[in-house]
């Protein structure tokens, strides 16, 4: 197979994802030329068993060291297991794991080998996506932004409205689709909300051994601790203006809020802190959007998805609802960008990642080491 990807046309990519949830490997096929979105493929997910996770944990908040490459062997082989599935795949996009992310410090780190990659799948491989953008001052972060602008083109939105996107960490993208494309001024405004589902799923395996308060269970039978929920929206965080991104254990003190509570009254506080960050947020959106689509993880939960409705002003609806999957736009969002880095394209602007300037962040990597056209 050519290493060499044409300037044209129309590429199969291969995206995938492992994020701040550490649950495992998500992985999805979108066809596009880095533009327009033209179709949806194949998806899998291989998880990681509780071993793997726990390298993962021991590697978070490190740069460098025996942990840190730990987990970029084990990430590395996980992925190259998740991804040797897929045929007819022209290109891959490797977002790797956030083991430590600190834009106005060390940087960002996410683990994983790129070039072993695609020597384990021949294939061309893009990766190590935030580097350049945190380089030239920006957060790294969000970087799904553009392609959720490309989601909105895709299913005909007409009016402004707002991607949510609630794994580990929150993070909000508005998108305004009359614009012609993503780096448009005024077509895209991003940043992370908070914390979201990290600090639950912290507390569930610290306090019960599990790993998620699935389907808001526990939540639902606890109630809201007002001033641990005061305490939490003093943070200088939600005073800042976006662009603006988070550390997975930046709020780690958050579980130290709850420490007092009962199990169920724990979790119901620590889900309502996730939803009064999304509305905090929503007041930086530059119109009132028409909807909110959300996506990743917390939208399966029934109790926070119906604090989210209480509290905002228009329909609070998952991805589904307009014809995308929840569990795997992140993973297509890095086969999308792929795309563009490949072909020389922006994947951040000064409006989702607060960079100086367009940036498009990303290594290429093939087994030949041909240029990417």
């Amino acid at each position: 197979m050519s290493q060499t990807i044409s300037k044209h046309g129309v590429i199969r990519a291969l995206g995938a994802m492992s994020g701040t949830s550490m649950d495992g490997v998500d992985a999805a096929m979108v066809e596009t030329d880095g533009h327009q979105i033209m179709g949806f493929g194949q998806s899998s997910y291989r998880a990681y068993s509780d071993a793997e996770r726990d390298v993962l944990r021991a590697a978070l908040g490190q740069w460098h060291g025996p942990d840190v490459d730990a987990a970029a062997e084990m990430v590395t082989f996980a992925h190259a297991e998740a991804l040797s599935e897929f045929e007819e795949v022209d290109l891959i996009g490797f977002h790797g794991q956030t083991v430590a992310h600190e834009p106005r410090g060390r940087g960002t780190l996410q683990v994983g080998d790129g070039l072993g990659l695609a020597q384990a799948l021949g294939r061309p491989v893009v990766w190590d996506f935030r580097s350049d953008d945190v380089a030239m001052g920006g957060e790294g972060a969000p970087l799904a932004p553009f392609f959720h602008f490309a989601c909105a083109k895709w299913f005909g939105a007409d009016r402004p409205l707002c991607f949510l996107n609630l794994g580990g960490v929150g993070n909000l993208t508005y998108v305004d689709p009359s614009f012609d494309g993503p780096e448009a001024p005024g077509a895209l405004l991003a940043f992370d909300t908070g914390p979201a589902n990290a600090p639950v799923d912290d507390l569930m395996q610290a306090r019960l051994g599990l790993p998620m308060d699935r389907d808001g269970a526990l939540a639902r039978d606890g109630t809201v601790e007002m001033g641990a929920l005061e305490l939490f929206l003093a943070e200088p965080y939600f005073a800042r203006m976006p662009p603006k991104s988070l550390d997975r254990n930046d709020f780690a003190e958050m579980i130290g809020l709850v420490k007092e509570l009962n199990d169920a009254d724990a979790v119901a506080t620590l889900t309502g802190m996730c939803a009064a960050g999304v509305v905090q947020g929503m007041e930086h959106c530059p119109k009132p959007p028409s909807c909110v689509l959300v996506t990743g993880g917390g939208r399966h939960n029934p109790v926070l998805m119906e604090m989210l409705r209480v509290s905002l002003d228009c329909p609070v609806e998952p991805v589904e609802a307009v014809g995308l999957d929840g569990d795997m736009l992140e993973a297509q969002a890095f086969a999308y960008l792929a795309v563009r880095v490949a072909r020389g394209l922006p994947t951040s602007c000064p409006g989702t990642t607060g960079v100086q300037a367009l940036v498009g962040g990303g290594v290429v990597s093939s087994v030949s080491m041909d240029a990417v056209g």
